[in-house]
């Protein structure tokens, strides 16, 4: 992507970067200045290009052009931090002093601040009115954000400095409506009875974890499996967004062999074995020694969050997908990453008490949507990364790589669980809730016409479904050699009659 040809001159964050000669991760919105005609505009995937006229160039000073950034591309933190790193502190200081009322320059001499924990030589503001770190209406932020006195900036970001994802208000993102869909989870809760949600309840919960460790392919045994039912259970009960509670899931969800009593203390990375010694890298996690100040950052942030009234769907997002991509154990990352969603929106009152939100099985069943949600950090991060492994397999990583884990924009993460928490409250709740009251619906209808053992009825209603609603004559000779054919006629009815509607709906 990019039209830099004779006649364009890159603006904003481009012309910073290639001034500045870095490279970084890529943004959504890039700018050029054309030396004639209009403004026009290209869209590239998720991407936009905009090519502005002439009088939109800012001039050659740095300071112009990170003004220029903020009011047309967009707050990039991990973009800026790389920047600041770079760019002449007297610059900064002459723009700012230039423009000492301005929200732009005031929002750039508060994020380098915030961002670079290093105090600029400029007097605080006195007087004026207070703006938004965050335009409010552009970015998901916190509510009553504390304010800044030195810069007369309200502080409205998702978390920290040491660990701050951003996430846009996309046309997708600005449907998302919590209220909504808490009360299409209400709707489903009482269209049922209390009976029939209590036993889909735990159907539910191991459907979860099996899709949880299924999406990892693994299969995990029986007391693997209950541990981690147990602790679904308890989401939405206690907050395990803490370093103890982390490390003691983590213990509970692996291999005993394999738990952790800290953050690791190795280079980790995700990768596929091709040949000996070939190794195909799908993902660099951050170096260890990064580790703690990250992870005090991840769950700092979610204190934000929590307290400023984020949406559950935007906080589970960013914190859930967070923890993955800093992926602090060597083993269960994924499992606790997802379990974490959990736990939030239950938290968040997002799912209703007796409910759970099946939300590996979606995706599961959307594993490539699942898979590109992760892609878009993971892939161009790879771009970013001198790395070298030895025979051994042990990575070791050679330059800096902090800033693009500190200060993700984890726009397309929120869009895609958005869409996943949708799927799973339209169809897979609803499908199984009425899977289970179909069920109950051929059970008493079998028992009308024979009162046999639960186990018989159980069996007989699966092996007709797995026949398009018929016993085949070697099941019925293996295990209901007792009916009559008019019993078995009557019986084959019910299943059609009971799961008719489900199985069309498979069918299609």
């Amino acid at each position: 992507m990019g039209i830099n040809i004779l006649g364009y001159r890159p603006a904003g964050y481009a012309y910073l970067l290639e001034n500045l000669g870095l490279t970084g991760m890529p943004h959504w919105h890039t700018s050029f200045v054309s030396s004639a005609g209009t403004h026009k505009s290209k869209v590239y995937d998720s991407a936009i290009e905009d090519i502005y006229p002439i009088r939109y160039w800012p001039g050659e000073k740095y300071g112009a052009h990170l003004e220029f950034a903020l009011k047309y591309d967009g707050v990039n933190l991990g973009l800026l931090a790389r920047i600041f790193e770079h760019v002449p502190r007297e610059a900064l200081v002459e723009y700012i002093k230039s423009k000492p009322t301005g929200k732009y320059a005031r929002r750039i001499w508060f994020f380098y601040e915030f961002l670079t924990g290093n105090r600029l030589p400029i007097g605080d503001i006195t007087s004026g009115n207070y703006v938004e770190a965050l335009d409010a209406g552009q970015y998901f932020t916190v509510r009553n954000g504390e304010r800044s006195q030195r810069h007369r900036i309200v502080n409205n970001l998702l978390g920290p400095g040491f660990f701050c994802p951003i996430i846009r208000r996309t046309e997708k993102l600005s449907r998302l409506n919590s209220a909504d869909l808490i009360k299409k989870c209400e709707d489903i809760v009482t269209a049922y009875p209390p009976e029939l949600l209590r036993r889909a309840l735990s159907y539910l919960y191991n459907k979860e974890t099996k899709s949880s460790f299924g999406i990892e392919h693994i299969k995990p045994n029986a007391s693997r499996t209950e541990k981690f039912i147990a602790a679904l259970e308890l989401a939405e009960k206690e907050d395990f967004c803490e370093k103890k509670h982390l490390i003691d899931l983590q213990s509970q969800i692996v291999d005993p062999r394999f738990k952790d009593s800290n953050y690791r203390v190795s280079q980790n990375y995700v990768g596929q074995a091709v040949a000996y010694q070939k190794e195909i890298i799908h993902f660099i996690c951050p170096k260890p020694e990064d580790l703690p100040s990250l992870m005090s950052g991840l769950i700092e942030s979610h204190k934000r969050m929590k307290a400023g009234k984020v949406s559950p769907l935007i906080h589970a997002a960013a914190i859930a997908y967070g923890f993955v991509f800093l992926h602090p154990f060597e083993d269960g990352n994924g499992r606790i990453h997802r379990f974490l969603i959990h736990n939030i929106l239950s938290l968040q009152g997002m799912v209703p008490r007796g409910l759970m939100f099946p939300v590996s099985a979606v995706m599961l069943r959307n594993q490539a949507d699942y898979d590109a949600s992760l892609e878009a950090f993971s892939r161009p991060l790879l771009q970013l990364i001198d790395y070298r492994l030895d025979e051994m397999g042990q990575m070791t990583v050679e330059n800096d790589t902090s800033c693009w884990y500190q200060y993700m924009d984890m726009t397309v993460q929120a869009e895609a669980l958005y869409e996943f928490v949708t799927k799973t409250i339209e169809e897979e709740i609803v499908e199984e809730l009425s899977f289970l009251a179909s069920y109950d619906k051929t059970r008493k209808a079998i028992q009308d016409i024979i009162d046999m053992p639960d186990r018989l009825i159980d069996l007989f209603i699966q092996l007709c479904l797995q026949n398009n609603g018929r016993l085949s004559e070697r099941k019925r000779s293996a295990h209901f050699d007792f009916l009559t054919d008019e019993e078995l006629a009557a019986m084959e009815q019910a299943v059609k009659d009971g799961y008719g509607r489900e199985q069309r709906r498979k069918n299609n």
